[in-house]
């Protein structure tokens, strides 16, 4: 019996020169990811950015009044404060405005016009909030009437604005400063009673 001949089924296949540009793309591209994270922390390392800002520094009911007919008057002046603790950049505030409400109605809407805060610096807004003669409902009458005779009235703030800054060569940072907080009174001498009202994180 003759011996049977063997053959091969298997091939030597050269490796796609594709598949390796595809691999080397791959791996300088992951090298520069990692680079770049490296870069990007030492550099936040050095400049130690920190975040802009808005409070409430201070506030005063100037003058509250609620006839039988359950007409409101009210001015009320409140300091709102932007600051910026970064030593190496200026920051932008823009589109800044806040309600200000008493018992679910708005009573006042502060605003301003964009502005700059510069390095390591604070800018003041002093709104002097008078408002217009308000019609209230009875049960909102009657919830004013009661927080003067307790010698405390609430205003609930909200609003925001925008911020813009940049941090060093690590590019721009933009986002909202946003309140939501109550400022409460004495409405006998209109003496405000100091609480945290702040966009900063606790």
């Amino acid at each position: 019996m003759s011996p049977k001949s063997k053959f091969s089924t298997s091939r030597e296949r050269a490796t796609n020169p594709l598949v390796w540009c595809g691999a080397i793309i791959c791996t300088i591209l992951t090298i520069a990811v990692i680079i770049g994270g490296i870069v990007t922390f030492i550099g936040y390392l050095v400049i130690h950015p920190r975040v802009p800002y808005v409070s409430v520094m201070d506030a005063h009911l100037d003058h509250i009044q609620i006839d039988y007919e359950g007409i409101l008057e009210i001015q009320v002046t409140i300091l709102i404060r932007a600051q910026n603790g970064n030593e190496k950049a200026h920051a932008s505030f823009s589109d800044s405005s806040y309600s200000l409400s008493l018992n679910r109605e708005v009573v006042a809407q502060l605003v301003a016009p964009p502005f700059e805060v510069g390095k390591n610096s604070s800018v003041d807004f002093n709104y002097v909030v008078p408002s217009s003669p308000i019609p209230l409902r009875p049960d909102q009458a009657e919830d004013v009437d009661a927080g003067l005779k307790k010698d405390l009235i609430i205003f609930d703030l909200k609003g925001s604005s925008r911020v813009r800054w940049r941090i060093g060569s690590l590019g721009s940072v933009r986002y909202f400063c946003r309140l939501d907080c109550q400022l409460r009174f004495h409405p006998l001498n209109g003496t405000y009673i100091p609480s945290r009202c702040s966009s900063k994180a606790k």
